[in-house]
């Protein structure tokens, strides 16, 4: 394409304007059409809005018929002005838009690649180009999250109305569960009669009925010096400590006060760790958790210490083995266990106080001691855990699968807890609870012919069972402890073995709390204690329960 070019100076240009040559008559002479006229030149164009072709020459058409025409390659960004004739086809492009007065821009895909191509009739009218209209990605970006948000709008409604329903259905459920806790206030004997709820949260904070009084211990000011402790002989050890007696020695005396040492390694600094800053909980105390007085770093031994309270009679397991329980003992037993675990879970302490809900995670009956006066408390908070409202799901998932084997629940053994639901750790340990129970009444003589003491499952599975052992058990054949027909011929034995059934559900939604638990055993106190007509010789009854204690017919 080489049109004939004819290149004047700008004064001719404003010759042939003057002299009106436009004004002449049709047909006497027709003024040819001034077009901007450059070889490719380098451009500023950037495809959108408008811009200068910036050539600074200007011709004179050859023919009167052709029509300025610019031609901007985006590949290497140049700009070409010519005159043409609009019958030929300009790169392989017919132009059909050259009546116009404007240089608007049209994206044409050619032989030489993607070009933008303007026709007009005026003049020097292929100086400024004019690009189509484009829309800026910022407003392509609004109006799609727009549509996006328009369209999840249902699914987001949905969703809420389903989380809702939800939590109401858990709701209503959890207070019906609860509904015998909540019929009647709770009532407490003590030696004058009933006790309200200052009494209660006075006995509760006061526990002066431990078998080790600790006034020394708590008259300090904990980790700025060692205690003067004696360590006297081994009474217990675990996986990841071991527990010792000893004499706390009083520091303006000879006399001492017997307390129990629980000494990790200092490779079990963790375990240690996590069960003092249980212990350091003042809403932990209670009467059926055992007492603690410090914590120590023992950096000479190279060794971490836990002291507490000491109890003769040893755990329950132990006491178990050694003893045959009469039906009171199991009231007072299996009283004093299930409030230990009410109090854990509780979101609230016996006076009201808002409180953050506990799980043991680990309970059986040898991690539960035995009191002089026959109550239980909860000991070894190693594998405890705070259900914090600040826990994520992720911490509660990497808290692992944890517990004894033999007395893990169905949704542990199978690592498929909720973690979603903070309830889903308690009803572990109302599972636990259940096996406790059971090994309390197979050794109550109230139950008939009373064999020796065999913990949950006995012979079924090994000594020490594994995880796997006790899937084949609890999982695929539902097996549970024998609770046999003769041991509901005794009506108080029946309705602890009707307890001990829903609390081993296999549905962990279907198990009782530990509080409507504590609530059947007061409930059942209460009952027994209208048909004494033996008070005045029942057993002093401690203070921190409502057990009548009589003689069973």
């Amino acid at each position: 394409m080489e049109p004939y070019r004819y290149c004047v100076l700008w004064w001719a240009t404003f010759f042939v304007s003057a002299a009106g040559i436009e004004r002449m008559p049709p047909g006497m002479f027709k003024l040819q059409r001034l077009c901007k006229f450059c070889d490719k030149e380098p451009s500023s164009c950037n495809g959108t809005g408008t811009c200068q072709a910036n050539c600074s020459i200007t011709s004179i058409c050859e023919n009167t018929d052709e029509v300025c025409v610019a031609i901007w390659n985006e590949g290497n960004q140049t700009v070409e002005t010519v005159c043409h004739h609009p019958s030929k086809p300009v790169y392989g492009v017919h132009l059909d838009d050259y009546n116009s007065t404007t240089c608007e821009m049209k994206e044409y895909k050619t032989a030489i690649g993607q070009l933008y191509i303007c026709s007009c009739i005026g003049e020097e009218c292929n100086e400024i180009l004019a690009f189509p209209h484009t829309i800026e990605p910022g407003v392509i970006e609004s109006q799609l999250v727009s549509v996006i948000l328009v369209s999840l709008l249902p699914l987001l409604v949905l969703a809420i109305l389903v989380v809702v329903s939800f939590y109401w259905y858990r709701i209503q459920r959890r207070r019906k569960l609860n509904e015998w806790e909540t019929k009647k206030p709770l009532k407490r004997k003590g030696p004058k009669g009933p006790l309200d709820c200052s009494d209660a949260c006075a006995i509760m904070m006061d526990d002066d009925r431990s078998d080790s009084s600790s006034t020394h211990a708590n008259s300090l000011n904990h980790n700025t010096e060692p205690l003067p402790i004696e360590l006297d002989l081994q009474v217990g050890k675990g996986r990841f400590a071991e527990v010792y007696k000893a004499k706390l020695k009083q520091s303006s005396s000879e006399q001492f006060e017997t307390v129990a040492v629980k000494i990790f390694p200092y490779e079990e600094y963790a375990s240690w760790k996590n069960e003092k800053d249980i212990f350091s909980d003042i809403d932990l105390k209670h009467e059926n958790v055992l007492h603690f007085l410090t914590a120590e770093e023992r950096k000479v031994e190279k060794q971490y210490w836990l002291i507490t309270a000491y109890h003769p009679r040893g755990n329950l397991q132990e006491y178990l083995t050694r003893h045959v329980i009469s039906w009171e003992d199991l009231r007072l037993l299996g009283g004093s266990l299930v409030r230990g675990v009410a109090h854990l879970h509780s979101d609230h302490t016996p006076c009201g106080r808002p409180k953050v809900p506990i799980v043991h995670r680990d309970l059986k009956s040898s991690n539960i001691l035995v009191k002089n006066d026959l109550t239980c408390c909860l000991c070894d908070f190693g594998l405890g855990l705070r259900l914090d409202n600040s826990l994520s799901v992720d911490d509660l998932a990497n808290s692992g699968q944890v517990g004894t084997a033999r007395y893990m629940a169905p949704e542990v053994l199978e690592s498929r807890i909720n973690l979603e639901n903070i309830e889903s750790f308690k009803q572990t340990d109302v599972y636990s609870m259940a096996l406790v129970l059971w090994e309390l009444t197979s050794r109550c003589n109230a139950i008939g012919e009373v064999k020796d003491y065999e913990p949950p499952f006995g012979s079924k599975v090994r000594e020490h069972p594994c995880v796997e052992s006790m899937k084949d058990n609890v999982l695929r054949d539902r097996g549970r402890p024998e609770i046999p027909n003769s041991w509901t011929k005794h009506p108080g034995v029946a309705l602890v073995c009707a307890t001990i059934n829903e609390c081993w559900d296999h549905d962990p939604e279907a198990r009782l709390t530990a509080q409507c638990v504590a609530e059947r055993f007061r409930e059942m106190d209460d009952e027994l204690d209208k048909l004494s007509t033996r008070s005045s010789s029942a057993e002093k009854i401690p203070e921190d329960c409502s057990v009548s204690v009589s003689d069973d017919k």
